[in-house]
């Protein structure tokens, strides 16, 4: 099993609507925890390069954010890179910093996520977000984000009878993890009646099927695997690291009950690592709809295609079951500050690892996934995390 990278710290802020305080200052707060947790690391001499994804730069009017965020981590004088891949950023960006690392152009690398939505109405949060879907054919005729999961929605439930209940359970399921995380967004026990008088957002997706608008930031420390020891005695090791794309627009895809590219980049990961779905412990999965964590379980092969709706049902995605996953409360429930999200999925695996997840902690976890998509599935990265003591 080759080892790829190494994880020997990582930082996550509050996440939630952080009033009065702009990207740059949510992004120190994460930073500010990585360091705390590893006074073997001396940041301003030790780091040596910082990759930070942020899906765009219209929230705050603020570009060029790579040399930003690096004066308010407290780095200075090192290469700074910004990364874009919608709501998968920094999950490529994490890519982008193991590349680093392997290429043997760095020992010891920075990365991470941020953005700050909560400040602008819903309406315009819609607008930009939109913008990663396909302009003449999506965008333009009016398409949002909850209306194309809302027809892959609609298409699950023709072809499989996957119902609004089981869809509800998702949301339900990361609520009550939320109220075990203190940095979730969301801190309310909600009921499948709940979800399901809720307000109707894109028919069959109501209110309480789709994830926050959040403010948020996380980071990792990434360091070649043999000088891991030197910082931590626990380090997590990243043994797979894949990639895929799908078409833009839905409209020319095979399916609308699959994302291809979850299904390619899983695929290759498990090939890469030389493990299976069933070696998985714990996974933290893209949940931006309740549908879109249905899907996953199935694309990710955690059961069988369609069957992802009774595997919610029957209660093998909680804490406790076959296979926890968003132990942290997901998109759903922790929040969605997009260009945060993929690496806040590997600082709850990381936690998760080291046993530091508290009162959500799963027991004797050692292997960890995440999948992290852009959009509505044009990208999709997987990640295989290993416990490295």
């Amino acid at each position: 099993m080759k080892v790829l990278a190494s994880i020997v710290s990582a930082g996550l802020s509050k996440f939630g609507k952080l009033d009065g305080l702009y990207a740059r200052e949510i992004f120190a707060e994460a930073a500010k925890e990585a360091f705390d947790n590893c006074p073997n690391l001396n940041p301003r001499k030790d780091i040596e390069a910082l990759f930070i994804g942020q899906m765009s730069e219209a929230y705050e009017r603020q570009g060029h954010i790579g040399p930003l965020m690096l004066n308010w981590s407290g780095l200075d004088d090192i290469p700074a890179f910004r990364v874009e891949s919608a709501c998968a950023s920094s999950s490529v960006a994490l890519r982008v910093g193991v590349m680093a690392i392997m290429s043997n152009m760095h020992d010891i690398v920075m990365v991470g996520g941020v953005e700050k939505m909560t400040h602008l109405p819903t309406s315009s949060n819609m607008e930009i977000l939109a913008s990663a879907a396909d302009f003449p054919f999506e965008q333009w005729n009016g398409a949002t984000f909850p209306s194309l999961f809302a027809l892959m929605a609609t298409a699950h439930m023709h072809e499989y009878g996957t119902t609004e209940e089981q869809m509800a359970l998702v949301a339900v399921k990361n609520h009550e993890n939320a109220l075990l995380n203190h940095k979730a967004h969301m801190q309310k026990k909600i009921s499948v009646e709940d979800v399901l008088s809720s307000k109707v957002v894109s028919w069959p997706l109501k209110l309480y099927d789709c994830s926050l608008i959040s403010d948020g930031a996380s980071c990792v420390i990434l360091t070649k695997p043999e000088l891991a020891k030197k910082f931590t005695d626990t380090p997590v090791n990243i043994i797979a690291s894949t990639q895929a794309q799908d078409s833009l627009n839905i409209f020319e895809r095979e399916s609308l009950t699959t994302l291809k590219s979850i299904k390619l980049a899983a695929k290759e990961a498990f090939k890469a690592s030389g493990l299976t779905p069933k070696d998985v412990d714990i996974a933290e999965v893209h949940d931006c709809f309740t549908i879109a964590e249905i899907i996953a379980y199935e694309d990710l092969g955690f059961c069988n295609k369609g069957f992802g709706g009774k595997f919610i049902e029957e209660g093998e995605t909680k804490i406790g079951g076959e296979i926890p996953v968003n132990t942290s409360g997901g998109l759903k429930a922790k929040g969605h500050p997009v260009g945060a999200t993929g690496i806040a999925q590997i600082y709850e695996v990381y936690l998760q690892l080291i046993g530091e997840a508290e009162k959500r902690q799963v027991n004797n976890a050692e292997i960890g996934l995440t999948c992290n998509i852009g959009g509505s599935g044009a990208t999709a990265t997987v990640n295989i995390l290993k416990r490295g003591d």
